[in-house]
């Protein structure tokens, strides 16, 4: 029973790592790996699972997912903002043309993705 709570909560924090680089990456999708850190914390100990839902950076992305209530509109709004300014820092650090398409496009279905979110007024 041990080896399966350890395997659990190695694999939650794995997940939220990915998650917690995800909000500075936008090519890791936060919201999927912090909810896969929930799932897996909560199978290796109630601690652990009290600890993510009460984290003040991802409990949030755990009650609105618990509640389906949506995601706050200044959360999006904060997030596509976050998103553009990281796009526009490596577009222009990096300089390369093709690096130039491939981010717009990331930043476009990115947006899109986090505009079609139900919204929790």
């Amino acid at each position: 029973m041990r080896i399966k709570s350890l395997f659990f909560f190695s694999l939650g924090a794995t997940f939220l790592g990915l998650g917690a680089v995800g909000v500075f990456l936008p090519l890791l999708p936060t919201t999927p790996l912090v909810i896969a850190s929930f799932f897996c914390f909560a199978k290796s100990s109630k601690r652990a699972e009290r600890w993510i839902s009460n984290n003040r950076y991802f409990g949030s992305y755990i009650e609105n997912y618990k509640t389906k209530e949506g995601v706050p509109l200044d959360v999006k709004l904060k997030s596509i903002v976050f998103l553009w300014a990281c796009l526009t820092v490596s577009i222009i650090v990096f300089n390369q043309y093709y690096l130039l398409i491939l981010l717009i496009i990331i930043g476009v279905v990115v947006t899109a993705h986090i505009l079609l979110l139900k919204s929790k007024i």
